[in-house]
């Protein structure tokens, strides 16, 4: 399997919009709405992505994982960010986390059929290809919530 063709399923953009630009669509101002008695935000949802791919990303590359409280420790306890600095440093953190797993499914020493550091039964492959459907997912939810919001 080319390396390159599954970073590119990680940045999105194949088969919708890449997430980059439905970030750059949504107004500051709505992303703590939730709309229809939908149960999250569109804050709420990225923040989950966020935080989800960095703990896959640490179940890839710590010595020593430990696995998060679900659901609690994956979603955040408000529907909106403090400020637009602390909005901007969530996207900055999911770019960066995004680009981390990016480098290490490139680096060819990284065997994708290769058990990942914390389980004997999960591959490299596997949890790229769970950060790409989960993230994949998310997304399309983010671009419902940005027509719903009128932002798109």
């Amino acid at each position: 399997m080319e390396r390159a063709q599954l970073v590119k399923h990680l940045t999105g953009g194949e088969a919708f919009m890449p997430i980059d630009k439905v970030l750059e669509e949504v107004s500051f101002d709505k992303i703590g709405e939730r709309l229809y008695d939908l149960p999250y935000s569109f804050y709420e949802v990225f923040y989950h992505i966020t935080y989800t791919q960095k703990d896959i990303l640490d179940y890839i590359i710590l010595d020593e994982y430990k696995t998060p409280k679900w659901p609690e420790a994956y979603w955040d306890r408000k529907q909106a960010p403090e400020s637009k600095n602390e909005w901007e440093q969530l996207k900055s953190k999911f770019f960066k986390e995004r680009q981390q797993l990016a480098d290490y499914i490139l680096d060819e020493q990284n065997n994708l059929d290769t058990s990942v550091k914390n389980s004997e039964d999960h591959t490299l492959l596997r949890e790229l290809l769970l950060v790409i459907e989960h993230n994949a997912h998310h997304t399309g939810q983010l671009i419902l919530l940005l027509r719903l919001l009128g932002d798109h």
